[in-house]
């Protein structure tokens, strides 16, 4: 039995091999399965809605052509990973950056007080659309960071290995992000 991250158990090991033997179904299943993953580290990086979808296709054609390349199986993940980031890397050096999230990024921002009112879902996807728009403007240093623990909840070990940088720095970097969204929010307030 293969182990993954936090000791949880890789199904998708399975479909790693079947993808390595060239298996077109157990690609298709991946990409449905792993996209908004994808999506979610292109967006973090890129900063720019519009062109997730065209960076994430890259993506998975990197992918399908250099599995072959990949030594371990079992770090498939953070080699995921990798392609995205230097594949939205490369796309923001391309085109000048536009600042936009996509709707489809949840964040957790928790109950709130305003959502008991008549205009609390207006008022919801008000604040919503705030933290979104701070986190986007957040430098890409902690912004990365920021999203791939708060909206695709990774350890601060996963984090660090994929972003070949120690545990201490994706702590400090997490605390610094949240710092600037309290005081991004707190002065929009």
């Amino acid at each position: 039995m293969k182990v993954a991250y936090a000791g949880q158990f890789d199904a998708e090991i399975f479909v790693i091999e079947a993808i390595r033997s060239g298996d077109k179904h157990a690609f298709a299943e991946l990409v449905r399965r792993q996209n908004p993953f994808v999506r979610s580290v292109i967006l973090g990086v890129l900063g720019d809605a519009d062109r997730v979808d065209d960076v994430a296709q890259q993506v998975w054609t990197s992918f399908w052509e250099r599995i072959g390349k990949l030594r371990d199986p079992d770090r498939w993940r953070p080699w995921l990973y990798r392609l995205a980031r230097n594949a939205a890397i490369d796309a923001g050096r391309s085109k000048t950056r536009r600042r936009q999230f996509d709707k489809e990024i949840r964040v957790a921002a928790g109950p709130s007080p305003r959502l008991s009112s008549p205009d609390g879902p207006l008022l919801a996807e008000e604040e919503r659309a705030r933290m979104l728009a701070a986190i986007e403007a957040m430098p890409p240093i902690y912004r990365e960071p920021f999203v791939l623990k708060h909206m695709n909840d990774w350890s601060y070990r996963e984090i660090a290995e994929a972003m070949s940088i120690p545990v201490d720095t994706v702590e400090t970097r997490l605390v610094r992000a949240r710092r600037l969204l309290r005081e991004v929010l707190k002065e929009e307030a």
